[in-house]
């Protein structure tokens, strides 16, 4: 479990710089904010997907797999807005609120992926 934990982190990373570097060249592309960082976004969580059903998870795709995936990328985002907000509203400070909310979110997404999502 520890080996994909690591895996699970690795593949976030590698997520993450594929929603930036995608949104980056979009904008030297001059292209609308709002479509470069949905762009980003699509193409870095569609990526995520793909590298934790095949490398993290080892699983088969179906309906059931993206949907879950699905509900658990709004459970996530749902946590993070609740720390965002908590900190601001706490503490005056919107990046402390994702900074907190980010080992919550991979924990919690880890646990899901690895008992519901792809089991």
């Amino acid at each position: 479990m520890r080996r994909q934990f690591i895996v699970y982190i690795g593949v976030g990373i590698l997520s993450a710089l594929v929603d930036i570097g995608t949104m980056q060249a979009l904008l030297m592309l001059d292209v609308d904010l709002r479509i470069a960082v949905t762009l980003g976004f699509a193409i870095g969580l569609l990526f995520n997907y793909l590298c934790h059903e095949r490398i993290t998870f080892r699983a088969t795709r179906s309906t059931a797999t993206l949907l879950k995936f699905g509900i658990v990328t709004l459970m996530n985002y749902a946590l993070t807005m609740i720390c965002v907000h908590l900190s601001v509203q706490l503490l005056d400070s919107v990046l402390t609120g994702k900074i907190i909310s980010l080992p919550l979110v991979a924990v919690n997404g880890f646990l899901l992926g690895r008992y519901w999502i792809f089991k």
